[in-house]
């Protein structure tokens, strides 16, 4: 039997778990893992479930906005994978995890290109036979090189996700709403008490005792999109700013392919510039 995703979204309400598990019984629907929350503070109920069955998702669909609010949203979704691009500047770490853990089958993804204002990325690239495309920035201003960027994504059709795998440059407004909450970015912990150039450099400057890396994604606010993903690892006197960088990149490589992981299994729903993650 095939296996579906449904994601709710809705105003919150006395008995919602009653009548959506109702309508999985009377389709004759196998409940195989079910989270639910609610946000007191805003009344809002968030549901993920997941069915085995035979269904017609659109059908499902009708069914449980039928016994939702009008301002609920209700997703029925059948697991596969989705199409991403990688967009990657001059650094490997970020790019190469994601890479390795495409090709040894880990990620529910296919990746359609990675996309970089540099070529010195490419000979990696090229080694998972993945399309490499080149958008140089030298000469053009921001929006006009983020609309040849946007050119080259077009030209593999819609896209779920995009990852920035250390991508270096500031999005515009733009660019933003054009993938509103698909754009996953990573970035050091330190911002925004360490901006602007060698963040590790100032971080062992003020002796900071513990580094890590946070997943989000973009909005039009610079590193404080909704986010998906944290962590730090704890360091001491006997660290020099190189040692950090290289514990700090080590972070980010795992946190930036756990929230990505997140997004491809739809465990994440966003609200109010938070996550709720199942």
């Amino acid at each position: 039997m095939k296996q579906y995703r449904i994601l709710i979204d809705s105003p919150d309400e006395k008995g919602l778990v009653y009548k959506i598990s109702k309508i999985f019984f009377e389709h004759d629907l196998n409940i195989i893992s079910n989270n639910e929350f609610v946000d007191k503070e805003n009344d809002k109920f968030f549901m993920r479930s997941v069915v085995a069955g035979t269904i017609n998702p659109l059908r499902l669909e009708e069914k449980i906005a039928h016994i939702l609010s009008k301002n609920a949203s209700v997703h029925v979704i059948e697991p596969k994978k989705k199409n991403i691009a990688l967009l990657a500047t001059k650094e490997s770490h970020a790019l190469g995890d994601i890479l390795i853990r495409y090709e040894a089958g880990e990620l529910d993804a296919n990746i359609v290109a990675v996309i970089s204002n540099y070529d010195l990325l490419e000979p990696l690239v090229s080694k998972f036979d993945i399309p490499y495309i080149t958008v140089s920035h030298v000469n053009l201003d921001r929006e006009s090189h983020e609309r040849e960027v946007i050119k080259a994504l077009d030209s593999f059709g819609d896209l779920d996700y995009i990852v920035l795998a250390k991508y270096m440059r500031i999005l515009t407004p733009n660019f933003v709403e054009c993938y509103a909450d698909k754009i996953i970015n990573i970035h050091h912990s330190f911002l925004p008490a360490f901006i602007g150039a060698n963040p590790y450099k100032q971080a062992f400057e003020r002796g900071v005792k513990i580094i890590g890396a946070t997943a989000h994604f973009v909005n039009n606010n610079l590193d404080e999109g909704p986010i998906i993903a944290q962590e730090i690892i704890p360091i001491d006197h006997a660290y020099s700013w190189r040692d950090m960088q290289r514990s700090g990149r080590d972070v980010e490589k795992i946190v930036l392919s756990r929230a990505l992981k997140l997004a491809l299994e739809d465990r994440i729903f966003v609200h109010a510039n938070k996550t709720v993650i199942f």
